[in-house]
């Protein structure tokens, strides 16, 4: 019999954290977060990494695994993450997985495809090309190999337009050809809740948030960072929304609004993907974090499902 874990998702700045912590405290459940960005050291303001007074109350796995110069990829999410759950249920626990990072729970509730391992001589290549014909370029070339993986990634995606011509360099068979085949999903009972307030609400949220992050010292963390022999700005860590438009300021081509503004904008583009990625979910139970009383709604929901849900702590 599958063993049951439960999805808290929901879009950035949807209160997922406080959320989860709450229900820590009426459920035998341990956190997992499924976070892109904070699995990075070193990136705490910008991310809205959990404090140490919070991980102390709840601890998180998955989190300050990888320094920002290194990828961390959903393939090796799904094997980490398989881990720390077989290690929660060993301790007669249910893990919690919670996050935005929807392509991590896709890939771990319905299976990844398993892509061949880069080749740093092929990647030279490609950027070699890239420089001297520029990725909007790439991007066609990658329209006429590869059709349905030119139509999901934007032009200027230079990493993902890299990664879809190195599976066709090293394999000969396109990332399309090697989606199409996922491996099984993981072995559990999934059961999932999205925290989705209201969108004028979540806007006001994000941006009240991007300015406490910014008061609290977002520039100087990101100015640190830059300090950083092995990052620039391309690489997946420094990509993540708002740390990409600070370093763009503090490299002098924004002024401290425009970064602002363009940190805010991208923020909020990230929750409408993160929306839309929810409205595909099947079996989901959702939730308005902001009205009413969420934690009971949610209890009362996890009591249904019987079992160690039915008796609280």
């Amino acid at each position: 019999m599958c063993k049951p874990a439960v999805c808290l998702m929901g879009p950035t700045a949807s209160g997922k954290t406080d959320v989860a912590i709450a229900l820590c405290e009426r459920f035998p459940l341990q956190i997992i977060s499924v976070d892109s960005a904070l699995v990075y050291r070193g990136m705490n303001i910008g991310t809205a990494k959990p404090d140490t007074d919070t991980l102390r109350r709840a601890p998180h796995r998955l989190i300050n695994i990888r320094e920002p110069h290194e990828k961390y990829s959903a393939g090796e999410f799904v094997r980490d993450a398989e881990k720390a759950m077989h290690e929660i249920w060993a301790d007669g626990d249910i893990p919690l997985l919670v996050g935005g990072t929807m392509l991590y729970f896709r890939a771990l509730t319905e299976g990844i495809a398993e892509l061949p391992a880069g080749d740093a001589e092929v990647r030279a290549q490609i950027d070699a090309d890239a420089e001297r014909l520029g990725w909007p370029a790439m991007h066609a070339k990658l329209a006429e190999i590869d059709a349905i993986a030119a139509a999901r990634i934007n032009a200027n995606d230079s990493q993902r337009i890299q990664r879809a011509l190195e599976v066709f360099a090293v394999s000969g068979r396109t990332l399309s050809e090697w989606q199409d085949a996922p491996t099984q999903p993981t072995d559990a009972q999934f059961i999932k809740i999205a925290l989705q307030p209201e969108r004028a609400v979540l806007h006001e949220r994000i941006e009240q948030r991007l300015d406490a992050m910014l008061a609290n010292g977002f520039l100087e963390e990101v100015t640190k960072l830059m300090q950083e022999p092995k990052l620039d700005r391309e690489l997946p860590s420094m990509r993540a929304v708002g740390y990409r438009q600070i370093w763009t300021h503090l490299a002098g081509e924004l002024t401290r609004e425009e970064g602002r503004y363009r940190a805010l904008v991208a923020t909020r583009q990230l929750a409408k993907r993160q929306v839309t990625w929810l409205r595909s979910e099947t079996d989901l139970f959702s939730v308005n974090p902001l009205e009413g009383d969420a934690i009971a709604a949610i209890s009362t929901f996890l009591a249904s499902k019987g079992g160690i849900f039915a008796i609280p702590k």
